[in-house]
């Protein structure tokens, strides 16, 4: 499993603004800059972010984006599925009940359900507050 630069410039962009959250809006301008990131590909993250309510928007001279909730009510996992989709490690645990004709006699299909349900359990278990906290990197995240 791969995560894709958009996913990766989601979580960025979702730090970013909780990172410089003072109660109103941050242009993507700033973030932009910040993060050294296209204004143009931010825009198209954005647009996830805000359908899947997870940033909020107003235009005009004050306009930008801020979290629609506090960091701790994000998982990396809810971030990075939403650019992402599935986290699964193998395409037939993508969707539930598994479509794979060979599902009843694959050998390593439970090592690949082991698998995702690490990974899961671990994106999961981090928020966005525990990120922004631990911008030294002096937390140890693990399962």
């Amino acid at each position: 499993m791969k995560i894709s630069t958009k996913g990766r410039y989601a979580l960025r962009l979702m730090i970013d603004l909780a990172q410089h959250d003072a109660g109103g809006y941050i242009p993507l301008r700033d973030i932009s800059r910040r993060q050294e990131i296209s204004a143009k590909y931010l825009e198209q993250i954005v647009v996830q972010l805000s359908r899947a309510g997870f940033v909020t928007s107003t235009r005009g001279a004050q306009g930008g984006y801020q979290l629609a909730r506090h960091p701790s009510e994000y998982t990396v996992g809810d971030i990075l599925r939403i650019t992402e989709g599935s986290l699964a490690p193998v395409a037939c645990l993508e969707h539930e009940p598994i479509d794979c004709a060979r599902a009843n006699e694959c050998i390593t299909l439970d090592f690949w359900r082991g698998l995702y349900d690490v990974i899961n359990q671990y994106v999961d278990s981090v928020t966005l507050e525990e990120l922004v906290s631990n911008e030294k990197n002096t937390l140890n995240f693990s399962i």
